[in-house]
């Protein structure tokens, strides 16, 4: 599966990077609030931490390393995965994760600029290797409650039928 893993992957990459230098360099120039819709505005924000600014005073070098352990993690998972939708949502993992280890790396910092609302009250903004990231989170998820194949899935004894009694 790492022929379909690693493609996703360089497609989020790219796309977060590519999102990433139109903000910077087109849209944000200089920074601003743009509102796009009553629930939606492109801002242009900086996170030194990971998820939600956590770990924000933590040794960037520290988070550099962290992600690129959990990297190697995933490609180590994607190299052993026997299903496409596994291969898929590690490939999404893995992108978003150097995306945002590519900002760390040039700038110090992640660069987010999608602003979520409602009322008042504004999500934390994030980024498109953020959406990746979850995304495939949540197609593991999904992953490990869908029925799987008998035939991929472990293999029975063949003198043993759990449905009977013995």
């Amino acid at each position: 599966m790492l022929k379909l893993g690693l493609p996703i992957a360089l497609l989020a990459l790219t796309a977060d990077q590519v999102s990433k230098w139109m903000i910077l360099n087109h849209v944000m120039a200089p920074p601003q609030v743009i509102p796009i819709t009553g629930f939606f505005n492109l801002v242009l924000g900086r996170n030194t931490g990971v998820s939600f600014g956590l770990f924000g005073d933590a040794s960037p070098w520290a988070l550099i390393a962290l992600t690129l352990a959990i990297v190697a993690g995933l490609l180590v998972w994607l190299q052993r995965a026997e299903h496409r939708l596994t291969a898929v949502s590690l490939g999404l993992i893995a992108g978003g994760a150097l995306g945002n280890l590519i900002d760390r790396l040039r700038h110090g910092a992640v660069t987010d600029f999608l602003d979520f609302y409602l009322a008042t009250y504004h999500w934390p903004a994030f980024n498109l290797a953020d959406v990746a990231i979850v995304s495939g989170v949540g197609l593991l998820l999904l992953e490990s409650i869908l029925p799987r194949d008998e035939a991929k899935g472990p293999k029975k004894h063949p003198d043993v039928d759990p449905m009977k009694a013995p």
